[in-house]
């Protein structure tokens, strides 16, 4: 137990995990274990209460319902660092804030180049604009003191940042007809938490009961159900008082809590669903199609330029300052680990094209290939580039 605990503490595993769980399901899609395994993913689960109804297969309660916890994690963390961490500064954010800009712009501008007038292609535009944080500070925790402390604080603050924006293009772009009934009970348990939250209640099982509340109408609304998980975070206390008057941060317990439970359960999980790959009709015709090609060269190329041209500009006009005892090649070695989108590209894919075969996985392959080639040449540039 005491191996498994000191491996978990490491940086690198969360990664490292992703990477087994993510070949394993590529296995089992392509032996003689792919019918089990796709009868695994479409395994019929439904809670009941009276009239309420909730029946989704397995691989949509992980997409729908775990991944609110995922995000439910990104909003306590982003709420944190604002209000007293590396984003609460405008001195802190200017530089990832830019750099998170541009790797959203540009990736998102070389999908379109690729799909342009292609409508139902189009809706994959956001796929190449999301990082992989998880992933990508597990690469960079294997170069140890290669990378000084300021580049690896520079990347989980763009990643926050790409995060966030993550959370705000669901929002606009990927939400479908609305509920009104469900969106105005969703408003009441938002109501709630915020009277919660300035009345000073320090109750954690009582903001989790609404909170499971606002997940289940926004779930009915129309609205991703992960951005209950979001929305919730922002209204969890960071600073309370207990029974005996001591204060307590009741965001900060939950974050440090869910962590390992994120990292080592959900998002493993979520890869192991979304990364069966049924490679068994797929041909290289069909990722040199527009979409495969728009989401690799978006993550490997686009995030690279977005992030570190961005920040070039910056710095060159005195906006911005290169992190202490960095250099230009570290930071495009960090550029270029920002087009690990992975799990965060593949739960968007899901949203693009709901899941759908219609490019026989080959677009859900681009995210891999796209992932995996910034991760090994970010991570081959960091290894041999001198601070």
């Amino acid at each position: 137990m005491k191996a498994i605990e000191a491996w978990m503490k490491k940086e690198s595993s969360a990664g490292i995990l992703l990477i087994f769980v993510t070949i394993a399901a590529l296995f089992l899609q392509n032996s003689f274990l792919s019918n089990f395994y796709t009868s695994f993913l479409h395994t019929p689960v439904e809670i009941r209460f009276g009239d309420l109804q909730i029946a989704k297969p397995l691989l949509l309660w992980v997409n729908d319902g775990l991944m609110a916890i995922f995000f439910f994690l990104i909003g306590l963390e982003v709420k944190r660092e604002v209000m007293e961490g590396h984003l609460s500064s405008l001195k802190q954010v200017t530089l990832p804030a830019i750099a998170a800009l541009g790797g959203m712009m540009i990736p998102a501008l070389v999908f379109i180049a690729f799909n342009k007038g292609e409508s139902f292609a189009m809706n994959g535009w956001a796929i190449p604009t999301a990082t992989d944080i998880a992933f990508a500070l597990g690469i960079l925790s294997l170069l140890g003191s290669r990378v000084p402390v300021s580049l690896k604080i520079f990347l989980m603050a763009l990643a926050i940042i790409d995060d966030l924006g993550a959370i705000v293009i669901i929002a606009l772009f990927y939400t479908s007809d609305l509920s009104t009934l469900s969106i105005s009970i969703a408003a009441v348990a938002l109501l709630i938490l915020f009277l919660m939250n300035r009345m000073e209640v320090a109750i954690k099982s009582a903001y989790i009961i609404v909170g499971i509340v606002l997940w289940v109408s926004v779930l009915k609304s129309g609205v991703h159900a992960t951005l209950a998980g979001v929305a919730l975070a922002f209204m969890i206390p960071l600073s309370s008082k207990n029974k005996k008057g001591e204060h307590f941060s009741m965001a900060k317990e939950m974050e440090h809590d869910l962590h390992k439970w994120v990292a080592f359960v959900i998002l493993p999980l979520f890869a192991f669903v979304n990364a069966g790959i049924d490679m068994k009709g797929l041909s290289p015709a069909q990722l040199m199609e527009p979409v495969p090609l728009g989401i690799m060269f978006g993550l490997f190329l686009g995030k690279q330029a977005g992030v570190f041209g961005f920040s070039w500009l910056a710095i060159k006009t005195g906006i911005a300052s290169l992190p202490k005892e960095s250099s230009w090649i570290l930071l495009y070695g960090v550029s270029v680990l920002t087009g690990i989108g992975f799990t965060m590209s593949l739960f968007i894919d899901s949203l693009a094209y709901n899941d759908t075969q219609i490019y026989h996985y080959a677009d859900k392959l681009a995210v891999l290939l796209g992932s995996f080639l910034s991760a090994i040449v970010g991570y081959l540039i960091l290894r041999t580039a001198k601070r």
